[in-house]
Formats: structure tokens, C-alpha cells, sequence
């Protein structure tokens, strides 16, 4: 059973920096892809980035060139290194894995962190 905990989440002012970390409980060189989505009050879950076995990453939109996704395969953890917050980047940010077989399809979550960006 993987076990994902989040932490590094806050209060910060609009134009503020602040770092999620994701701690896996089992080696992240395992899985396929790993990723930040969040979810504001009211709306659907989304993806925020992700980052593959291979180290490719890839950002939605609305955070790139503020936000970066990494990992440390010694320390089975990810970062979300988030800059130049903005009001509308409040939410619960989640970290996600996703492991894949031929035939199967196994997919983790964390508890969430809340993160609140003040104007």
C-alpha cells in the first residue's frame, strides 16, 4: 500500500513563494507518473503539473513559469515549488501517483494540503 503525505502548504500574500512536498511511503522510482492537482471550494479537482518515470514534466496553463514540479528519487519525495502566488491559486493541493500494468491501473492520492493566498 503506497502512502502519500503532503505538507508545506499555508498562508501566503499575493506575489509570495511557498513549497509543497509529497513524502511516499515506498520508493517513487516505481511509479509512472506523479502529480500536483488541487481543488478550490466549489470546484472539480484539476491538474495543476506532473512528472514522469523519465523526469519530463509538463504544467497546465495557469502555472507555468510560476510553478515547479520535482522530485528527489533518494528522499521518495515531490515538490511543488510555487512562485508569484496569486488569489486564485487558493485550494487543496493533493499529490497523485499513478502505477500501470498491462492489465491494471493503480492510482494514490494524499490527504491534501491547504494552500491560501491572501490579496
Amino acid at each position: 500500500q503506497v502512502q502519500l503525505v503532503e505538507s508545506g502548504g499555508g498562508l501566503v500574500q499575493a506575489g509570495g513563494s511557498l513549497r509543497l512536498s509529497c513524502a511516499a511511503s515506498v520508493s517513487i522510482t516505481g511509479f509512472n507518473t506523479m502529480g500536483w492537482y488541487r481543488q478550490a471550494p466549489g470546484k472539480q479537482r484539476e491538474l495543476v503539473a506532473v512528472i514522469s518515470s523519465g523526469g519530463s514534466t509538463n504544467y497546465v496553463d495557469f502555472v507555468k513559469g510560476r510553478f515547479t514540479i520535482s522530485r528527489d528519487t533518494a528522499k521518495n519525495t515531490m515538490y511543488l515549488q510555487m512562485n508569484s502566488l496569486k488569489p486564485e491559486d487558493t485550494a487543496v493541493y493533493y499529490c497523485n501517483v499513478k502505477m500501470y500494468g498491462l492489465t491494471w491501473t493503480r492510482d494514490y492520492w494524499g490527504q491534501g494540503t491547504q494552500v491560501t493566498v491572501s490579496s
